[in-house]
């Protein structure tokens, strides 16, 4: 991996490299919440359906390039994405609200 990443942030993206859907979405509080495509997904259950569903769809991979944190203390995350999709692959910001441990919010674009 190119960067360092840490707490459940680093979970998130091993469980992501090792394709386990399950140790994903168990990153995420149960009321937690993910903006992706112009939708939003809320609470684990839903978020672990989009997780499947998007695997499904894209046959997609994560490389986290660089992160940083910003002042509201969200954790941004670019990452290279690449898959079936147009415009493979895509370079995206993932921005993560942690709280408690658990990731509260995650915003891709």
């Amino acid at each position: 991996m190119a960067t360092e990443l840490s707490g459940i942030v680093k979970t998130y993206f091993d469980a992501e490299r090792r394709d386990d859907i399950d140790a994903r979405a168990a990153c995420f509080a149960d009321k937690g919440v993910v903006r992706d495509e112009n939708k939003t997904i809320e609470g684990r259950t839903a978020i672990k359906e989009w997780m499947a569903d998007a695997k499904r769809k894209y046959a997609h991979t994560t490389e986290p390039l660089k992160t940083q944190t910003r002042d509201d203390g969200a954790i941004i995350v670019t990452a290279k994405v690449a898959g079936t999709f147009p415009n493979s692959p895509v370079t995206l910001d993932y921005a993560f609200t942690v709280e408690g441990g658990k990731i509260a919010s995650l915003e891709i674009g």
